[in-house]
């Protein structure tokens, strides 16, 4: 008789919060025996908006390069049906007409991305240091050596948040708003991120606290526009009035779809990509040990630490057609009209593309091809100033604090099923004791 296998298939689970501690060994088995993989959204692996067809399943993508063909072909993976396998998802957030400019598709996308660029150039990013230096330099100063702290509070979360308020021009005053929006936003469940937002009949708290949070965000920003009509400046938000996207209702609602996406994306990534990098080195003193000799390393470093932490760790598209993949034990087909979710995390640490240690940090590794920012025309806008934070931050801090140490088991994770980030590490300035 034949083994009986079932116990030890590979499957796939949406995390959230303490579950987040450790997905790779999971990625790595679907990886090896399960690269597209099928996932029935009659268990409890899903939660249904009430909106839309539920066809009974979607499919994971852990190989890198699956996911890098199917990012690059948005003609037959669709994002315009929104980027969580909860079917009916543009539906349950209200945005169906209005869609944010990451959940639509060439040549729509397109169009709008070239008008967002212009408040993403080099220049911009370039002109931003200073200001990203003199923020980290002063909530490092603000640590007592002596204690452990918070690091995600002192300097992880609002580090991002003011970068993001910058880029969308929102005075120095209001930007304490944008933490706790985001907050509410990103970290409801059980989808976590815009799906959760107006989801329907049977909304927990997180839900509701998250609705009013992006009531009150689009309530604000449609005051920014009316602002930056008459006093224009050199932020996005600007830029977008200038080429007349305010000028109409419909207009109106790319902006604000756009400004939702910023503060609700462009915090935690960041959030999640430094609180992961403190955690890698103080795991791995003899890397941390080559970037204190030499310096200079911490830049091309950066997509080392990208490639492992891989804050979004997956994002869902929607076949428009029945698609062959070659599996293991031969071809796969996933039918049109499935939500598939690339797994940017798992094809980060492919071995096939990053070598047999891939799991393994090596700050000399300069990796070409990472997913972290995704790929193709979905390649995340803000990669530049996410790559200054970075390189800013873990300089300024390995300057100040070359000997510390990191609480990694007491590390706690957001909820929230497709960003992997922390919301408390707890950070030691020079070693001791715990």
């Amino acid at each position: 008789m034949a083994p009986d296998l079932s116990a030890s298939a590979p499957a796939f689970e949406l995390r959230s919060g303490s579950s987040w501690a450790d997905p790779f060994a999971s990625y790595a088995d679907l990886r090896e025996h399960s690269p597209i993989h099928r996932v029935p959204t009659t268990s409890t692996s899903i939660a249904t908006s009430g909106h839309g067809t539920d066809p009974g399943e979607y499919w994971v993508l852990t190989r890198h390069a699956d996911v890098v063909a199917a990012a690059n072909d948005p003609a037959t993976f669709s994002s315009a049906d929104g980027l969580t396998v909860l079917y009916g998802e543009l539906d349950a957030i209200g945005m169906r007409d209005n869609p944010p400019m990451v959940m639509t598709d060439p040549p729509a996308h397109t169009r709008f991305r070239s008008l967002v660029a212009r408040g993403f150039t080099p220049r911009q990013v370039i002109e931003l240091e200073p200001l990203v230096r003199e923020f980290v330099v002063d909530r490092l100063e603000r640590i007592d050596a002596a204690d452990e702290v918070n690091i995600v509070d002192e300097l992880f979360k609002p580090l991002p948040s003011m970068v993001v308020a910058h880029y969308l021009g929102v005075p120095d005053t209001d930007r304490g708003q944008f933490d706790a929006w985001t907050e509410a936003i990103v970290g409801a469940d059980p989808t976590g991120g815009a799906a959760t937002i107006a989801s329907g009949p049977g909304d927990d708290d997180a839900t509701a606290t998250a609705a009013a949070a992006a009531t009150d965000l689009l309530g604000y920003f449609a005051q920014l526009i009316d602002h930056r009509r008459d006093h224009p400046g050199t932020d996005t938000v600007s830029h977008l009035v200038a080429a007349g996207l305010g000028d109409d209702p419909a207009g109106t609602l790319s902006i604000l779809a756009f400004t939702f996406t910023m503060v609700a994306g462009g915090n935690d990534t960041t959030t999640g990509m430094l609180g992961g990098s403190v955690a890698l080195l103080s795991e791995c003193p003899d890397q941390r040990d080559r970037l204190l000799a030499d310096t200079s390393m911490i830049g091309p470093a950066i997509e080392e630490f990208l490639r492992l932490t891989s804050p979004v760790q997956n994002l869902a598209r929607t076949t428009t057609r029945d698609v062959e993949f070659d599996g293991p034990a031969g071809p796969v087909t996933i039918p049109a009209g499935r939500k598939v979710l690339l797994c940017y995390a798992a094809a980060n640490r492919d071995p096939r593309v990053f070598g047999a240690d891939a799991d393994r940090l090596d700050v000399g590794r300069n990796p070409r091809n990472i997913l972290t920012f995704s790929h193709g025309a979905h390649h995340c806008l803000g990669a530049a100033a996410a790559r200054l934070q970075a390189r800013v931050a873990l300089t300024e801090l390995l300057t100040r604090f070359p000997d510390f140490t990191v609480d990694v088991p007491g590390i706690r994770w957001a909820a929230g099923n497709y960003v992997r980030r922390p919301t408390h590490v707890g950070f030691r300035p020079e070693p001791g004791l715990r």
